[in-house]
């Protein structure tokens, strides 16, 4: 550990030497550390709190109670669409395993943590990345940490509001025959809302994919703009996944998504016109 310090001591003393493998090695370590640190906290906040996140917050969407089921009922009554309005939403979970309650809990807790420190996570990453950009990249990233965690809990929120409550609709009152009925368990139920939360919060980092890969050249504008219908039948089959069997409900979810991949197009055509201005001069 002495030296360990020393050799701390003796790269901040000395910014201008760069440093050997196994320093930046010891350096992601503690970033890693810390972020598992502040993750295991939370995660044990999460695990004592059990009222709130299971009550409130996980099961919630199944309910016809939610907020979000409700407002798309009053939006069908509205447009008279019978398909938005969830009042037949009645899910039942079971257990069927002697630790299966304990073990979600478990889970759960160090999913739920996971999500509230990604923020902190996400900075961390950046503290140990940024020493090795120049300055001129320093300066086009900054906000990058907190773009980056917007649009990872803009992701997750949507996906909670909306996503969840109708993949649950549509999959938990989904039959083959009336002779089959839907007993659902709570280890499916919840990695079902967990998935497609983090898919979501994944899928709105889009637009820090696009700006990245235009910078270091493997994507264009062009590109993207070209394969903008691929990406809209594509957005179109995703949607009607998870979404009841009515345009609406498709029309609420591919709109979000279609305008963070439009969005994406005028971040790498940004970055794009910078990246040539810099090469060509």
């Amino acid at each position: 550990m002495p030296e360990v310090q020393s050799t701390k001591k003796k790269v901040k003393s000395d910014p201008s030497r760069e440093m050997s493998f196994w320093e930046h090695l010891e350096e992601l370590r503690w970033h890693l550390i810390r972020s598992i640190i502040v993750i295991l906290v939370l995660s044990v906040g999460a695990f004592l709190a059990k009222d709130v996140i299971f009550d409130r917050i996980i099961l919630a969407p199944k309910d016809n109670g939610f907020i979000t089921n409700r407002l798309l009922c009053r939006l069908g009554d509205w447009l008279s669409v019978e398909a938005l309005c969830m009042e037949d939403l009645s899910i039942q979970i079971i257990n069927i395993s002697l630790s299966g309650q304990f073990l979600t809990h478990m889970y759960t807790s160090i999913v739920a943590g996971l999500v509230v420190a990604a923020p902190y996570v996400i900075w961390e990453l950046w503290r140990f990345v940024m020493p090795a950009l120049h300055p001129r990249e320093k300066r086009y990233s900054r906000g990058a940490v907190w773009v980056t965690s917007l649009l990872f809990s803009g992701g997750v929120l949507f996906s909670y509001f909306l996503i969840v409550p109708l993949t649950l609709n549509f999959l938990g009152t989904y039959q083959v025959s009336d002779l089959v009925e839907n007993t659902i368990t709570l280890r499916s139920y919840i990695s079902t809302v967990v998935s497609v939360t983090f898919a979501v919060g994944l899928v709105f980092e889009l637009p820090v994919l696009v700006y990245f890969l235009t910078r270091i050249g493997l994507i264009t504008p062009a590109f993207l703009r070209r394969n903008r219908k691929i990406t809209l039948v594509i957005l179109l089959i995703i949607s009607a996944v998870i979404t009841p069997p009515d345009i609406f409900s498709q029309i609420l979810v591919c709109i979000p998504l279609w305008a963070l991949y439009e969005a994406s197009i005028r971040i790498s055509d940004r970055v794009y016109r910078k990246r040539e201005a810099i090469l060509a001069g």
